[in-house]
Formats: C-alpha cells, sequence, structure tokens
C-alpha cells in the first residue's frame, strides 16, 4: 500500500468529505455509532437488568414487553444482546491497540534494522501458519479462559497481520531520499522511525485496525460460543448463541438477535475498512 499522510494541514476536512461521500462509509458509520451508543448507555436504554430472572416468563416470544423475547430463565434477550454489545466492542478495542503495539514495534524492527529483519520475519510467518481461532483457542486454553485472556490471546494472534504490512512499507520508506538526508544531518534513530517512518505508516495501520476489530470481534464471539471466553454468566454475543443452539426448535429468537447483531456490527466495520483502503490507496483512489 502506498504511504501517504493524510493528517496533514487542510486535507483532513477534504478526506473526511471525500469518505462519507460512498454510502457504503456512511451506512457502515452510522450503524456502528448506533451500536457505540447503545454500549455506552446500555444501562439508560436496556428496560430491565440482563441478570435479572423470570421463570414464570421463560422462552416468550417477542412482545412489546419483551422486544427480542426472553431466554430458559425468563431474562431478557434485548437486554443481554445490548449487554453484550458492550464487552464485544470492548475486546475488539482492545486487541487492536494491543495488537498494533506488538505488530507495529515488530513491523518496524524487523523494517528498519537488516539484521533483525529474518528472525522477526520468520516467527511472523510461522505464526500466521496456524488458522486464527485454532491458534487462539490453544493460547486460551493454556493461558485459562478470561476477558484479559480472550484479548492477549486474540491480540497476539492478530499481530503478525500488522507486522508484516508495517515491515513492507518500512523497507520501502527506509530508502527514501528523505530518510537518507536525516541520517546525514546526524538525528537519531529513534527519531527517523517515530517521525520520519512510523508517521506515514498511519494509513496501512488505520485500515487494517478496522478488519482487525471486525476480526476480533468474531473471535470472541466465536471463543464465548465454544465455552472459552468469559464467564457464561456474562451475557456476550457468543454465550448467548450457544445457550440458544439447543432452543432453535422452540425459541429461535434466542439466537437470531445476537447473531444479526454480531452480522451488523462487523458487516459496518468492513464497509467502513474498505472506504479507507479505496480513499487512502492512491491506486485505488484513481477510480473512484
Amino acid at each position: 500500500m502506498a504511504v501517504i499522510d493524510v493528517f496533514s494541514g487542510g486535507e483532513r476536512r477534504k478526506f473526511l468529505r471525500r469518505l462519507f461521500k460512498r454510502k457504503t462509509v456512511a451506512i457502515g458509520t452510522v450503524v456502528l455509532t448506533i451500536f457505540v451508543l447503545l454500549a455506552i448507555f446500555a444501562p439508560l436504554i436496556a428496560p430491565y437488568s440482563p441478570s435479572k430472572l423470570s421463570i414464570v416468563n421463560r422462552l416468550k416470544p417477542p412482545s412489546a414487553v419483551n422486544f427480542f423475547g426472553t431466554d430458559e430463565f425468563g431474562r431478557d434477550v434485548f437486554t443481554r444482546t445490548i449487554y453484550a454489545g458492550r464487552l464485544s466492542l470492548l475486546v475488539g478495542g482492545a486487541v487492536v491497540l494491543l495488537a498494533a503495539v506488538i505488530g507495529v514495534t515488530l513491523g518496524l524492527l524487523a523494517g528498519f534494522f537488516k539484521r533483525l529483519d529474518t528472525p522477526i520475519a520468520r516467527l511472523v510467518d510461522a505464526m500466521m501458519a496456524f488458522p486464527d481461532i485454532l491458534l487462539a483457542i490453544a493460547l486460551v486454553a493454556a493461558l485459562g479462559p478470561s476477558l484479559a485472556t480472550v484479548i492477549v490471546a486474540l491480540s497476539i494472534v492478530y499481530a503478525p497481520r500488522l507486522a508484516r504490512i508495517v515491515r513492507a512499507s518500512t523497507l520501502v520508506i527506509r530508502e527514501l531520499p528523505y530518510v537518507e538526508a536525516a541520517r546525514a544531518l546526524g538525528v537519531s534513530t529513534l527519531h527517523i522511525m517515530t517521525r520520519h517512518v512510523l508517521r506515514n505508516l498511519v494509513s496501512p495501520i488505520l485500515v487494517q485496525g478496522t478488519f482487525l476489530f471486525a476480526n476480533a470481534m468474531l473471535a470472541e464471539a466465536g471463543l464465548s460460543f465454544l465455552g472459552l471466553g468469559v464467564s457464561p454468566e456474562i451475557p456476550t454475543w457468543g454465550t448467548i448463541i450457544a445457550a440458544g443452539r439447543q432452543y432453535l426448535d422452540t425459541a429461535d429468537w434466542m439466537t437470531l438477535f445476537p447473531g444479526f447483531a454480531i452480522i451488523l456490527s462487523v458487516l459496518s466495520l468492513q464497509m467502513v475498512g474498505d472506504g479507507l483502503r479505496d480513499i487512502l490507496d492512491p491506486r485505488l483512489r484513481k477510480d473512484l
């Protein structure tokens, strides 16, 4: 991906206008904003407590009282779906931040220092040889299921993707004339890496971050579905779907609405990521 600095000067407003002219990006942003607002204001929006039991009202279909129906313990599915979104967004954001720290650091070191390139590149290739979900399951099983473990495991799984992108871009940037000029002027290596290299990697990191966010949410739901995520008492989209799979014939709303929430949130992130990629890559931008 071409390296450009899109956050400098008056280009920011022009960039945002061009970005949101794309209908898919605008729709994805609106849907994602709705999910974020629902997660933030869940205690104010949710009509019930996510752990409130009502055995008398178990497996009630959607109605004006329970918008998404109730589960096997009489808990409101709408409330639990909203609260589950808080954890999914938390996991996705935390994984992106931690994976960015690990991946960007490894990629910068591999791309800038030739003696570190081979060992880091081989380590990254070895980690990417394993399917993401299998590696995540192995890490969670080894460390023990918990929220922190899920975040750390998924960060380790997705960090190599960022490392490869950052390494490839750094290999190009380090040979550019302005970097050579900075070296000739005696600028420190750390200053060159942060001010001249890392600053020009914002675009690919930002684009990849949106895709990692979506993948992390899907992976968290998958781990929770398999019982390897957070405690089953904590509502997540994965645990809600896992609990509802045995009631598919009689209470399909238990899996239907959390499933739609996963689809919409991941799809909105993918739409925003595609738009960012098309706008930030000059080769694709020519066709817009």
